[in-house]
Formats: structure tokens, C-alpha cells, sequence
């Protein structure tokens, strides 16, 4: 975690169980459930968007891109590993 958390525009990380229970945060407890919670469903989502066009396919990494934040997922059989981070600040480099 903090590995990631050290890299430029990094906002923060969050680690969910399959549950959508977070287990690991380095956000506050209100932001850190807002997250779990909301993305959860969102990649729970594209995995099953992903598995109806191909059954035989699998949803490896969800990125979503905003004005403020990028949020990239990566789904594991047990955990999903998300990252919020700063685009603007990938851009002036």
C-alpha cells in the first residue's frame, strides 16, 4: 500500500473482500466505505457485462476516468484492489 500511496497523483488505495467489506484503506472511514461500497457494484457489473458477451472471459482491470479522480480496479478471486488517483497531475509532468 504504501508503495502505491508513494506514487505521483496517488490519492489513495483502497482493499475490498469479495463482500465489498473494505479490509485496507488509506482513506478516512466514510470515504473508504463510500468507495468500497460504490465500486463493488460497478465491477461486479463489468465482470458480469464481460462474462455475458463471452462466457468464457473474465473482467481483469476496470479504469474509469473522470475530470477529478481516475479509479482503476483490479478484480482478484478473493479481493479487488482499488486506486482513486489525481489525473491532472499525471498531466503536467
Amino acid at each position: 500500500l504504501r508503495r502505491l500511496q508513494g506514487h505521483k497523483g496517488v490519492q489513495g488505495v483502497v482493499i475490498v473482500n469479495q463482500d465489498g467489506i473494505p479490509i485496507r484503506s488509506t482513506f478516512d472511514q466514510s470515504v473508504t466505505v463510500q468507495y468500497a461500497s460504490l465500486i463493488t457494484q460497478l465491477s461486479s457489473k463489468a465482470r458480469s457485462a464481460v462474462r455475458e458477451l463471452d462466457p468464457q472471459n473474465d473482467l481483469t482491470f476496470l479504469r474509469v476516468r473522470s475530470k477529478k479522480h481516475e479509479i482503476m480496479v483490479a478484480p482478484d478471486k478473493d479481493y479487488l484492489l482499488i486506486v482513486i488517483q489525481d489525473p491532472n497531475i499525471m498531466n503536467t509532468t
